[in-house]
């Protein structure tokens, strides 16, 4: 079995070339260095966006409390909490008590609700969950919401950038992108823009709202279960890195 180098000096001879075996040397790992460079790009360029759900199981993702609120259901993640609240982290291969950060990033996904219900998405955020109702302390909510009750609607940057009205009828699939480029964040619902928003330096929340910020060294992404009388569905959940 001939390696890389022999292979590369092998096919050099059979070209009838006549070299010096240093020089020979150095042509052929050249070559090989050449090749794995366009490999590389090649396998970037096919790999750009990972899927996130694999459409069979909850496999890379992992809840934080009540693991029953989650389950897969005709290839889709079915979020309806048995308590309020429960999230569910995008946590890849690591283990108990970590998850897969990201920074500067697109998400992409579809959502789907049953009447009434309420969700949501969350990025740059982390396990904290203070309160009795395990409500997330940190980063950013896309909001999810087909409920009259809740007044922020579906799309809002949740107690950031709030929309009054939704854009769309939650109970038909829609695609969510949301979009982290530095400090800009938009959230797209069906590609119309619906938030367009820089985090100012130095930002101060109010002290309820003090971890809605975005974090230096990224954050997870986590579904969220709302509550027991709510219900959501996901599915075509991928994500791309940015520089």
């Amino acid at each position: 079995m001939l390696d890389r180098t022999d292979a590369v000096e092998y096919h050099i001879r059979r070209l009838g070339v006549r070299l010096e075996i240093p020089l020979m040397k150095i042509i052929s790992y050249v070559i090989i260095v050449l090749l794995s460079i366009v490999l590389t790009a090649t396998t970037w360029a096919e790999d750009e966006w990972k899927t996130l759900f694999n459409g069979k199981d909850l496999t890379g993702w992992r809840p934080n409390y009540y693991p029953d609120s989650w389950s897969v259901v005709d290839g889709t993640i079915r979020a309806h909490a048995t308590k309020a609240s429960s999230h569910l982290f995008y946590v890849g291969d690591k283990p108990e008590g970590e998850f897969v950060p990201f920074t500067s990033f697109v998400l992409e996904l579809s959502a789907r609700s049953e009447p009434n219900s309420n969700s949501g998405v969350f990025f740059h955020t982390d396990f904290k969950a203070p309160n009795a109702e395990h409500h997330l302390a940190n980063g950013y909510e896309v909001q999810l919401n087909s409920t009259e009750k809740e007044k922020r609607k579906t799309g809002s940057l949740y107690a950031v950038v709030d929309l009054p009205k939704s854009p769309l009828d939650e109970s038909k699939w829609f695609r969510v992108r949301i979009t982290v480029q530095g400090k800009h964040i938009t959230v797209q619902l069906n590609d119309q823009t619906v938030v367009d928003y820089t985090e100012p330096d130095n930002v101060k929340r109010p002290p309820d709202r003090a971890g809605r910020k975005l974090n230096a060294a990224g954050g997870a992404i986590a579904l969220q279960g709302h509550d027991s009388g709510s219900t959501f569905y996901f599915k075509d959940i991928r994500i791309k890195r940015l520089p």
